[in-house]
């Protein structure tokens, strides 16, 4: 639903984008991550045609952006970072507002549907300045969502909101991403690895990457990794995870647990386990762990603090 190809865009001598290219289908969640200036809100302007490229191609659901950029935005929802509300608005009124400026049919049918889709129907009456953060989120996603695009283009759309609210949006996003193509920016990087199909991360606007959080992990990392806990003592509890076959870099923790690794796809968990209990240990804890999505976008970027 989203292809992209050589996508460029110059701010007079300065380089926003640099030849990017990707694409994102039907049912898909992308994430698209990167520090400050790197290029995501600038690459977001223009798939939803508010501005166009400097070179390179953009098709979103079957149409180009600068030739058929009408088109375009017939069939994408946009949500900007800071969503455009009139406070003294009602929430009914403001969504019918928006439906009128887009020469909806059947404007009342659509309102109600889109305030039941971001559960906000018991506060159609609400005036929007009287709403809390979240739900102010949620009328920018009910605007965007109002003419049931076939894209929908999310410029940070949890930002501000208390852990509460954050949770209740990206279950929104993960139920709306079931039919539709979904394409998010967010600089919460657990929130990413937590609701994305697939992840991008853009930086000095080129693309260094893109691939599932799992599978950015397990090429980063080389290898699964585990962490195991038993009770009681455990001097010679590294001497017996050597032994076993295909356990590797055995390292005792400051905690008291132990890590070792394993070639992807020769899982020794059971082995382990089995090795263990032969020897009278009492296993309590024996869990897989990896790089954070905030890891590896630190090791992707070289970046040096939080990226946003």
């Amino acid at each position: 639903m989203i292809k992209v190809k050589g996508l460029t865009k110059d701010y007079g001598a300065r380089r926003a984008i640099n030849n990017l290219t990707f694409d994102a289908e039907q049912g898909e969640i992308v994430g698209f991550l990167g520090p400050n200036g790197a290029g995501k809100t600038t690459t977001m302007r223009i798939l939803s045609g508010y501005m166009p490229p400097t070179d390179g191609e953009a098709v979103v659901a079957g149409f180009d952006v600068v030739t058929d950029s009408i088109e375009v935005r017939r069939r994408v929802g946009y949500m900007p970072e800071t969503v455009p509300l009139y406070r003294d608005m009602s929430v009914y009124d403001f969504l019918k507002f928006m439906a009128d400026l887009r020469h909806l049919p059947n404007a009342e049918d659509r309102i109600d549907e889109t305030l039941e889709l971001v559960a906000m129907t018991d506060r159609a009456d609400g005036y929007i300045g009287n709403l809390s953060k979240g739900m102010k989120q949620r009328i920018g996603l009910a605007q965007a969502l109002l003419h049931r695009p076939e894209v929908l283009i999310l410029d940070e759309p949890t930002i501000g909101l208390d852990p509460g609210q954050v949770v209740e949006v990206r279950e929104l996003i993960k139920e709306i991403g079931k039919e539709r193509t979904v394409l998010l920016s967010t600089h919460i990087l657990s929130e990413a690895q937590n609701i994305c199909d697939r992840v991008l991360i853009i930086n000095k606007g080129k693309i260094v990457t893109e691939d599932t959080p799992e599978n950015l992990q397990a090429r980063l990392v080389g290898a699964e990794r585990v962490i195991l806990r038993i009770r009681g003592e455990q001097d010679d509890l590294p001497l017996l995870l050597k032994k076993v076959k295909g356990v590797e870099d055995v390292e005792p923790r400051s905690d008291g647990s132990v890590e070792f690794a394993f070639a992807p796809g020769r899982d020794v968990r059971p082995e382990v386990a089995r090795a263990l209990i032969k020897e009278g240990y009492d296993l309590l804890e024996m869990r897989l762990v990896g790089l954070s999505l905030e890891e590896i976008f630190l090791e992707l970027t070289g970046s040096e603090g939080k990226g946003n």
